[in-house]
C-alpha cells in the first residue's frame, strides 16, 4: 500500500540538529530507509519557523527551503512532485511547504518568490498570533485580517494551496469567504471525536470537502485522546469521523513526524516504518482497500497535483 503525508518537520531538525534523511538515528520519524519500509509515495515537508530563534522568520525560512534543495541534491530516491509522478517508479515525491505565514514579513512579494523557489503551500499561522490571522490556539479570535485576506488571494492567483491547519475558526471562515480554491488542513483531527481547538469542526470539514479539498489527520496524542498516550485505533476513530462527515475522498494523512516527542506518538507509532500498522488497523475497522487506498495515498497526491 503506497502512502502519502501531508505534513512533518524534518526540515527543522535537518537544520538545527543535523538530521540526515538517508541515515536513520534515535528519535528521528522520517528517513528513506523507514520511509521505505513504509511504503511512502509522497511527503509533504514544512518549513517551520521557531518563534524564539534570534533571527527572522524570513532568514530561518530560507534557510530551510536552501537545506530542503540540499536534501533533494544529495538524495535520488527524492523528487519533486509532477503531474505525472505515479507511485511505483521507485522514487518518493517531495513537496515543499511552509508553516507560518509570519515567514513572508507581511509582504506579498515574499510569498511570490517562495513561491518562485518551490513552495507549494502554506499555511497563515502556527500557533502565535501573526499580522494574516488568529490561530486555533489564540486567547482572542480576531479571525483573518485585511492583509491575510490579501494574502490568500494572491495564494490563488499563483495557485499555491492554503493550508488552515492551525487556523482559528473565524480565519478559516475567512478564508472560505476570501476565495473560491480547494483548501487543505495538512495536520489535523476531528472536534466531534475530542473537543480541541486546534481541530476542525464538522462544518469546516463538509466545506473543505465540498470545494475538493482534504484533511490530514495527525498522530499527535493530544489531539487524538483526552489524557495520555493515544493508540493507532484512536487515529482510525479520527479518520472514521472525517470520512462520515466529508466523505472518503477528503481523508488523508498528516503525520506531524518529527514534529513531537516521541512520548506524544500513538503506542508503536513512532516513525514512518508503523505506517502499515496504521493500514492494518484500518482494514480492520472494515475499510475497503479501495477506500484505505484514497485514505492513505491517492487523495492527498490528487490534490496536491493541483498544485505543480
Amino acid at each position: 500500500m503506497y502512502v502519502a503525508d501531508a505534513h512533518c518537520d524534518f526540515l527543522y531538525y535537518m537544520l538545527h540538529r543535523e538530521y540526515d534523511v538517508a541515515v536513520p538515528r534515535a528519535g528521528q520519524a522520517v528517513d528513506i530507509p523507514g520511509m521505505r519500509a513504509g511504503g511512502a509515495a509522497m511527503q509533504l515537508f514544512a518549513a517551520w519557523m521557531d518563534p524564539d530563534e534570534d533571527v527572522t522568520f524570513l532568514q530561518q525560512c530560507m534557510s530551510l527551503i536552501d537545506a530542503y534543495k540540499r536534501m533533494l541534491a544529495a538524495n535520488s530516491m527524492l523528487t519533486p512532485l509532477t503531474k505525472d509522478f505515479e507511485p511505483g517508479q521507485g522514487k518518493i515525491a517531495a513537496v515543499l511547504t511552509i508553516e507560518g505565514g509570519e515567514a513572508i514579513e507581511e509582504r506579498l512579494e515574499n510569498l511570490r518568490l517562495f513561491h518562485e523557489l518551490g513552495v507549494k503551500a502554506m499555511t497563515l499561522t502556527w500557533n502565535d498570533q501573526n499580522e494574516l490571522a488568529s490561530p486555533a490556539m489564540a486567547r482572542r479570535d480576531k479571525g483573518l485580517s485585511r492583509l491575510g485576506r490579501s494574502v490568500v488571494r494572491e495564494m490563488e492567483r499563483i495557485n499555491m494551496a492554503v493550508d488552515v491547519a492551525h487556523l482559528s475558526d473565524a480565519s478559516i471562515d475567512g478564508v472560505l469567504d476570501e476565495i473560491s480554491a480547494p483548501i487543505f488542513s495538512s495536520h489535523t483531527n476531528a472536534r466531534a471525536v475530542l473537543k480541541h481547538r486546534r481541530s476542525l469542526s464538522d462544518r469546516h470539514i463538509r466545506e473543505i470537502a465540498r470545494r475538493g479539498g482534504v484533511v490530514g489527520v495527525n498522530y499527535y496524542s493530544p489531539q487524538l485522546v483526552e489524557r495520555g498516550r493515544a493508540r493507532i485505533e484512536d487515529i482510525v476513530k479520527h479518520i472514521e469521523h472525517i470520512a462520515a462527515v466529508g466523505g472518503i475522498d477528503c481523508v488523508a494523512l498528516g503525520s506531524d513526524f518529527d514534529g513531537m516527542g516521541q512520548d506524544a506518538y500513538p503506542e508503536g507509532m513512532n516513525n514512518w516504518k508503523d505506517v502499515p500498522k496504521l493500514i492494518a488497523a484500518l482494514q480492520k475497522a472494515g475499510f475497503s482497500e479501495s477506500d484505505i487506498r484514497k485514505i492513505a495515498c491517492d487523495n492527498l497526491l490528487n490534490y496536491m497535483k493541483r498544485f505543480v
